[in-house]
């Protein structure tokens, strides 16, 4: 199986239990989470040696995130311990037309003000085959962005393969910071995912007329900022998720993928995900489904179909983490959506 490191921040999530509104919750559910742990998560669930490197600090609620992972079989013996605190977001889950909410408590936290000297990138790049990041990472701190691009620098050094994530989260920094700070970071990754709003909030590409809010997808939008993409950035593929929201509860979800070195443009097949138990975590899920599927070896249009098919799952389930097995995502992807109790 492959090595898989993954690096960002792991955070305390509380959820409104349910689908209530803050306004309601006398209580909150507790589960960890973040976009590269979750990537993680997700390759050790499907039997990869995967690693998240991060920083969390030195107190109880630190070794809670760490034991979080552990639990998952996620290597964590690269993590730093230090820093103010564990960044926290709070949930409160949509439903038909009230979509959800999330509101950040993550400033200070541990990873926003870890440096390179926190980690031996040596010892954790060696014998690694993939290094995943996403843009959050960059967007919580220029500490952050500086030690991503440390990391970036360290995996390439070895060899290894990197992929990215787009991730634009408009609550921890402008459309125009973000495509100063990853556009300089582009130079390192082999395989581009995001979606239509990363594209053009992150990198300057807007896929044609594409309005996800009714429901038009013009796949040939895509496929023409993919092959813009492909050369700005010499991807290897450009990957992007496809969701149209019916509803907060009901979504149609897919992905397409553009290979730079045949020119071919790939839609996945389309699931329609209704009712929808939590949609958070669902592009990590697909990231880490699709970089499941390379690192097996698969074409790049199988490792598509395992990776939609696998976020498709995780919408069923609560929590950050994606709790299903490789034999799970295959099923799906050989056809198996009735839902039929298995015995």
């Amino acid at each position: 199986m492959a090595k898989v490191v993954t690096m960002g921040e792991i955070m305390l999530r509380l959820s409104t239990p349910g689908n209530e509104k803050f306004l309601q919750a006398d209580e909150f559910d507790v589960c960890y989470g973040g976009g590269e742990a979750n990537v993680a998560v997700s390759l050790a669930n499907y039997g990869h040696d995967a690693e998240f490197v991060t920083k969390v600090p030195e107190n109880p609620i630190g070794d809670c995130a760490v034991a979080a992972l552990r639990k998952m079989n996620v290597e964590t013996k690269h993590i730093a311990r230090g820093g103010e605190r564990l960044g926290i977001y709070f949930l409160e889950t949509g439903a038909a037309m009230r979509a959800s909410n999330v509101v950040y408590d993550r400033a200070h936290s541990s990873i926003s003000t870890a440096v390179a000297e926190d980690f031996d990138f040596d010892a954790i790049f060696e014998g690694a085959d993939w290094f995943h990041f996403t843009g959050i990472t960059p967007a919580v701190s220029d500490a952050a962005a500086e030690l991503t691009e440390a990391a970036l620098k360290a995996a390439k050094a070895k060899g290894v393969k990197v992929s990215v994530d787009l991730n634009f989260r408009k609550k921890l920094w402008s459309s125009e910071k973000a495509q100063k700070v990853m556009t300089n970071l582009m130079q390192y990754v082999d395989v581009c995912i995001g979606n239509e709003e990363d594209a053009e909030k992150v990198l300057g590409f807007k896929p044609g007329k594409t309005d996800v809010t009714s429901g038009d997808l013009e796949l040939a939008g895509y496929e023409d900022i993919f092959k813009q993409m492909v050369e700005k950035f010499n991807f290897e593929y450009v990957i992007s998720s496809l969701r149209v929201s019916h509803s907060a509860s009901d979504n149609g979800w897919s992905a397409c993928i553009y290979s730079r070195d045949t020119k071919e443009f790939y839609h996945s097949k389309e699931y329609r995900v209704h009712p929808i138990v939590d949609r958070v975590g669902g592009g990590d899920s697909f990231a880490g489904g699709t970089i499941c599927g390379f690192v097996d070896g698969k074409n790049f249009k199988d490792a598509l179909e395992f990776g939609v098919a696998a976020s498709a799952l995780k919408h069923t389930i609560p929590g950050d983490f994606n709790m299903v097995s490789r034999s799970d995502v295959d099923a799906l992807v050989g056809g198996d959506g009735s839902g039929r109790v298995q015995r």
